[in-house]
């Protein structure tokens, strides 16, 4: 069995000016520069035949690239916060992307991740104290002003992941370019 997701990776000047807006905010756990992401389709454990199906299905989606720019800050949890994520702004185009990648990946006999998607990339993970939670409501609300992009998303990726002592390691299985 392999956890697993398919993503979009960030261009190095996108995860530097992260990294930075990270140093900035009250994080108490960051997610590495290396493991920023955009996540499409989370598909947790699948076994190994499945992922080569899911391989097949993404490779023949012939998707085409994307634009896209980061817009201010968000935090998922409601009243109690448990990450915070720089938000994606993206036209319909990215939205039908990932219910075509969805569907393919379900087709493939890997069900997706059937939360609704909010593109984003989380900067880091917490379990918030009230005043914690409040201080992090107010980062959020000062940062509304970060931008990022635009760049455009040329290729796709098949990441697994593997959880240690240390935090979660990603490791690309496979890649797929944005040319449709």
């Amino acid at each position: 069995m392999t956890r697993a997701f398919v993503a979009l990776p960030l261009p190095e000047e996108i995860r530097s000016k992260l990294a930075v807006a990270q140093f900035l905010l009250p994080l108490p756990r960051k997610v590495p520069a290396e493991n920023l992401h955009i996540t499409l389709a989370f598909l947790g454990e699948v076994a190994d035949p499945v992922l080569a199906d899911v391989h097949l299905a993404l490779s023949a989606l012939g998707l085409p690239p994307v634009t896209l720019r980061l817009h201010g800050f968000g935090l998922f949890g409601g009243a109690r916060p448990r990450s915070l994520h720089a938000q994606v702004a993206s036209g319909p185009e990215l939205g039908q992307m990932q219910a075509r990648i969805a569907r393919a990946c379900t087709m493939a006999g890997a069900p997706a991740d059937g939360r609704r998607f909010v593109p984003h990339v989380t900067l880091g993970r917490f379990r918030a104290d009230p005043a914690e939670a409040m201080r992090l409501e107010r980062a959020v609300a000062e940062g509304g002003g970060f931008r990022a992009g635009p760049w455009v998303a040329d290729r796709l990726v098949l990441y697994r992941s593997d959880h240690g002592h240390d935090g979660a390691h990603y490791s690309e299985l496979a890649a797929y370019p944005l040319t449709g």
